[in-house]
């Protein structure tokens, strides 16, 4: 009897890594945090499932790492300083109408009050929107001034979540943009 020869995936941390970022990144944004379990991700990875422990910590752990590589809204930053507060009313106006294009932000949107995703909503909030945007803005009290900018888009999240989309006016964008001038203004 002869030994039976199998052909072994070659060991490869990185590639392990990004297989199962891949796989989470997909589950995650087409059913959700909580319908995906940590051995779904890992069976789509064809990993073992203690290495998603063991280079993420844990499902939201994971989660959070998909997220870094998720678009933020710093293109909105490009430009003339002094049109800034107009370019963040048309971004907002569109969060009025329509959910972030990425399905995973969209993830986060829906389950960022499930205590597991807290954190890491935290973290993206900040890191993806309050520091980029105070990092941005000149003179006094920046981090109030950003901190009241980026309220006006999770209210509007909020909005949206709770009545349902509403097509901006350009009335809306006008208002928009007075609000975040005033938010902005030192």
């Amino acid at each position: 009897m002869s030994p039976q020869v199998t052909e072994a995936r070659p060991r490869d941390r990185e590639a392990t890594r990004e297989r199962i970022l891949r796989a989470a990144r997909e589950l995650f944004g087409e059913q959700g945090y909580e319908q995906v379990t940590v051995r779904m991700i890992a069976a789509a990875a064809e990993a073992n499932i203690a290495l998603v422990g063991r280079y993420f910590g844990s499902k939201a752990g994971l989660f959070g790492a998909v997220l870094q590589g998720e678009p933020t809204f710093s293109a909105l930053f490009e430009g003339d300083p002094a049109t800034l507060p107009r370019r963040l009313a048309e971004y907002a106006a569109e969060r009025m109408e329509h959910p972030p294009e990425s399905p995973i932000l969209r993830t986060l949107e829906r389950s960022a009050r499930h205590p597991e995703v807290q954190a890491v909503a935290r973290e993206r909030l900040l890191t993806a929107v309050l520091q980029p945007l105070e990092a941005e803005l000149a003179g006094p009290d920046a981090h109030a001034r950003a901190r009241m900018a980026t309220s006006v888009f999770l209210g509007i999240g909020a909005m949206r979540r709770r009545i349902g989309p509403e097509t901006p006016t350009p009335a809306d964008i006008d208002r928009l943009t007075a609000v975040f001038e005033a938010c902005l203004a030192e």
